[in-house]
Parts: structure tokens; C-alpha cells; sequence
């Protein structure tokens, strides 16, 4: 692997990590539907001509699979981002992040439900240990009272949003011929009509938010959204989205780096469950040589 290629996915996870991070922060002080709008927004600004000038897309012809982009505009740009916000602030951005860290093991049993590819017996055991490592972390240790105990909403919130992000990562499927900045400048797009009166009635003015706020937000539409956006398409153009999947484990790393820097506790409870989702998903993910034949980019559902 080139250091470049390196490099870009440690900083396009990095940023994404910033997202959990500072988005504890900003949703203390803007609604969740606001900090979508905004945050969306600012990418747009950014991603049309990052569209125009590398892809030059066909908008017309692009504008033809609105039904699919549509519903994966509602999904991963409106849906995800309002649960994630949502749920930071019930629940710790290291919480929010390890049970984020699942969500390739989900897609990949959703993709056999759904699209009827294949699942190795290695692959089911590496869903169960990454499922026994989330419930670790969403009952805090106590496995035994399952059925019986208090979930913390902001975790439950986050199991939500990566079962919405594994629908729309599968939809996306459907639309490979379609270059991944033109696909995502057409789903911002219809987000932010569809969020804009929502965001206006709960709309709190610039004036009155705090400086980690403003920053904060300033941060989420130009980091996460559009740098870790672009790096990662580069890695993934490199070296394939098997090899750099692996390395959206470094979103939890970080994010629990941050938790330690500004002063949060992490328990023995998170460590585990996040070591067994991080084993569970590699497995998970590992790949038979028919399977790769198969393997289309995950380019586009970042």
C-alpha cells in the first residue's frame, strides 16, 4: 500500500471520528434537523463543483433514477444524520461509534436476506461475536438481563440509524454506473428541499449558539462530509473496498482518543465489546474468491 493511500484512510476516519466528537457539542446547542440542513448544505457548496470538475456528469440522465436516489436521500442524508445527532444526545460519542462499528457486519447479513449472496459459516460467526460485543456494550456487561433492562435511548437511537444505513448502503447497489459525486450532489439536494421547513420552524439563530457550536459545525460540513468524502473515494480507487473497509475500525479508535483527551472515563465493558466487534466484523467481512468476483465499491454509501 502507498503511504499517500495510507494516509488518506487514517484521515478520512479521523475526521469522521471529529463528527461524533463535536457533534455531542453542537446538538447541545442546534436541533438535530437544523445541524442536518446546515451541515448539508455547506458539503453542497463543495461537492457540485468537486462534480463538475471530475466527473462532469450528465445530470439529465442522472436526474432519470430519481425514485432511487430519492429514497436513499431520506435514508442516509435526512435519516441516518437525524438519529445520529438524535442520539448523542442521550449516549457518549465512543458509545455512538462502537455501535456504528457494526454496521458492516449488518450489511453484509442484510445483503444474504436480501440479495441472497452467500455467507460462509466464518461470516456467521463473526456477525454473532460483533452482535454479542454491541449487546456488551448496550446492556454495560449485564447479557443476562437482556430482556429486562433499561437501554439507554441514544444507543438504541444508534441501532436504528445503522439499520437505516444498511438499507440505503443496498440501494446504492443499484445505481453503481452512476459516479458516486454526482449520486451524492442529487441526494443532498432532495434532502435539503424535503428538510428546509422542518429546519426553518426549528431553526435557532447563528447568534445564540456557542463558539464550539458554530465551530462545531463548521467542522462537520467541510471534514467528515466532504474531506473524508473525498480521501476515502481515493483510497478506494487504490486498493478496493475490502482493504480499506478494514480500516473503518480507526473511527472508533480516535473517537474513544478524543473521549480520553477531553476527560471521559472508558470502561472495561466498552474495551471489550468494542474488541469483539471489531473481530466479529473483520470476520464478518472476509471474503470467499467467489465473493470477490461479486464485489461491487463501497464508495458510494460513505
Amino acid at each position: 500500500m502507498k503511504r499517500q493511500t495510507l494516509v488518506f484512510l487514517v484521515l478520512a476516519n479521523l475526521f469522521w471520528a471529529g463528527n461524533y466528537v463535536l457533534g455531542k457539542y453542537v446538538v447541545a446547542e442546534v436541533s438535530p434537523i437544523q445541524i442536518t440542513f446546515v451541515r448539508w448544505l455547506m458539503a453542497l457548496c463543495f461537492l457540485y463543483p468537486m462534480a463538475q470538475f471530475i466527473e462532469r456528469p450528465n445530470w439529465r440522465s442522472i436526474w432519470t433514477h430519481w425514485k432511487i436516489l430519492g429514497a436513499m436521500s431520506i435514508l442516509g442524508v435526512i435519516g441516518y444524520n437525524m438519529l445520529l445527532y438524535q442520539a448523542l444526545r442521550y449516549t457518549s460519542p465512543l458509545n455512538a461509534s462502537l455501535v456504528n462499528a457494526l454496521n458492516p457486519a449488518v450489511i453484509v447479513i442484510f445483503s444474504v436476506l436480501l440479495l441472497k449472496e452467500k455467507l460462509s459459516k466464518l461470516n456467521l460467526l463473526g456477525f454473532v461475536i460483533s452482535l454479542f460485543g454491541v449487546l456488551l456494550i448496550l446492556t454495560q456487561g449485564k447479557l443476562f438481563e437482556l430482556f429486562h433492562i433499561e437501554y439507554n435511548a441514544g444507543d438504541l437511537l444508534m441501532v436504528a440509524a445503522i439499520l437505516v444505513w444498511t438499507f440505503y448502503s443496498i440501494i446504492g447497489r443499484k445505481i453503481s454506473n452512476i459516479p458516486p459525486i454526482s449520486a451524492t450532489v442529487i441526494t443532498v439536494c432532495i434532502g435539503l428541499l424535503l428538510t428546509l421547513p422542518f429546519a426553518l420552524y426549528a431553526w435557532s439563530p447563528v447568534a445564540e449558539w456557542n463558539d464550539a457550536a458554530k465551530w462545531g459545525i463548521v467542522y462537520m460540513g467541510l471534514f467528515p462530509t466532504v474531506g473524508s468524502f473525498l480521501l476515502w473515494n481515493l483510497a478506494v480507487r487504490d486498493i478496493g473496498p475490502s482493504r480499506s473497509g478494514i480500516f473503518l475500525n480507526l473511527i472508533t479508535v480516535f473517537t474513544a482518543i478524543f473521549s480520553v483527551i477531553l476527560g471521559e472515563k472508558i470502561s472495561i465493558i466498552q474495551i471489550v465489546g468494542g474488541l469483539s466487534v471489531f473481530v466479529g466484523v473483520y470476520l464478518t467481512s472476509k471474503q470467499t474468491k467467489v465473493s470477490r468476483v461479486k464485489e461491487t465499491s463501497q464508495a458510494e454509501a460513505i
